[in-house]
């Protein structure tokens, strides 16, 4: 009795200590399959981070669209100052030809305003160049609101001047200022308009100091484009199809917000690192030299957490209709590496509203309080 009383016993400690090295054979098996997985990325749910999430770069989406910061209320920014005129400065810009998609959409007021960036493009890089509109809004400025409805010409130009011309990515709108110089003699009330940077030292991008510097990175832009378009092929979605794949396969997008232009086409084209606006606005200047219609659409995109944030594409015509592209969220993000596949490199590349608009919504309103734009009316159904 007592032999197999023991018997039982030592059955049941060699039974528990089977049973402990099962378990740990399973832990470090488990782990050695983690680690050749980790080793090798695949394109899997878990470890593609579209950028159209949050997963790697939380709290920075918010600050993708930095529109001008025009005027607010205009009286606070329209003052008196002196206009110190400029000898060679154009002021009649009434036979200035423009024929851009925004521009089109501009009152009277706000296209003299636009024709003036237009006309004074390469003055502008010096920073310092005051654009003069001498009486162009005197009957507009002898009403008694004349001030608030030039601000708002004036930010409605400044908007649509910005859209419509990726290429003018030097220019720091919020550091240019309207100015009205009231002059009275008797009974007669004249006004002297003008653009300059106020109190600011230029109103170039912070990257920028002057002339030279600017010029030097139009030089490399260039260049960049000159590369890129060699491949053109004369087809249009071809065409559309190559500037999609050349930045989504050469951008980084920049998750740090910190870098020096990350919202323009020298991020993307010459540093290739940029957020979504460097994107769009990219995807713009390159299909603008191939007079292929693009425009940039800024709004909403809700990710796939389920979160809305700020974002920015772009609008394409191709065969008389105009298509959603979205290249940004075309070019995800995959942890540790890896490739992308097809599906997630042409998710929204040339979309109708069936597919586009479930997760994105479009504001033609770039700024609070300015004038809401109207974009094209993109096809219902994909191809």
């Amino acid at each position: 009795m007592k032999n197999k009383f023991i018997n039982i016993i030592i059955f049941l400690v060699v039974l528990g200590m089977v049973a402990i090295f099962m378990f740990f054979g399973m832990v470090i098996f488990e782990e050695m399959i983690d680690v050749q997985v980790s080793s090798k990325p695949e394109e899997t749910e878990e470890n593609i981070v579209n950028n159209n999430t949050n997963v790697s770069k939380a709290d920075t989406i918010e600050n993708d669209i930095k529109t001008p910061q025009v005027i607010e209320s205009p009286l606070n920014k329209i003052n008196g100052s002196s206009s110190n005129n400029q000898t060679d400065n154009v002021t009649n810009y009434t036979n200035v030809s423009v024929d851009k998609y925004f521009y089109n959409q501009l009152e009277e007021y706000s296209k003299t305003i636009y024709k003036a960036f237009e006309s004074n493009k390469e003055n502008m890089k010096t920073g310092t160049y005051q654009i003069n509109l001498v009486e162009s809004f005197s009957s507009l400025l002898s009403n008694s609101d004349g001030q608030d409805q030039l601000g708002k010409y004036y930010q409605s130009a400044i908007e649509a001047y910005t859209y419509d011309n990726p290429d003018v990515f030097y220019l720091s709108p919020n550091k240019m200022y309207l100015n009205v110089e009231t002059t009275t003699k008797g009974n007669k009330v004249t006004y002297n308009v003008f653009i300059n940077s106020g109190n600011e030292a230029n109103y170039l991008n912070n990257e920028f100091s002057s002339k030279q510097e600017i010029n030097a990175a139009i030089a490399q832009i260039e260049q960049m484009k000159n590369n890129i378009l060699k491949n053109k092929t004369g087809n249009t979605y071809n065409d559309i199809k190559m500037v999609h794949d050349y930045l989504v396969d050469t951008i980084t997008y920049d998750t740090t917000l910190s870098k020096e232009n990350i919202y323009n086409i020298y991020g993307a084209l010459v540093n290739k690192e940029c957020v979504c606006e460097g994107y769009a606005r990219a995807m713009k200047y390159l299909l603008d030299d191939l007079n292929i219609p693009c425009v940039i659409v800024i709004g909403k995109g809700t990710n796939s957490q389920g979160k809305t944030e700020n974002h920015a594409w772009n609008y394409v015509q191709l065969n008389s209709s105009w298509y959603a592209l979205d290249a940004t969220w075309d070019d995800p993000v995959i942890i540790g590496g890896g490739t992308v596949s097809n599906d997630s490199k042409y998710k929204y590349f040339l979309k109708g509203k069936d597919v586009f608009f479930k997760d994105h919504t479009a504001s033609g309103q770039f700024t609070e309080g300015g004038k809401v734009f109207k974009y094209p009316d993109i096809v219902q159904t994909s191809n």
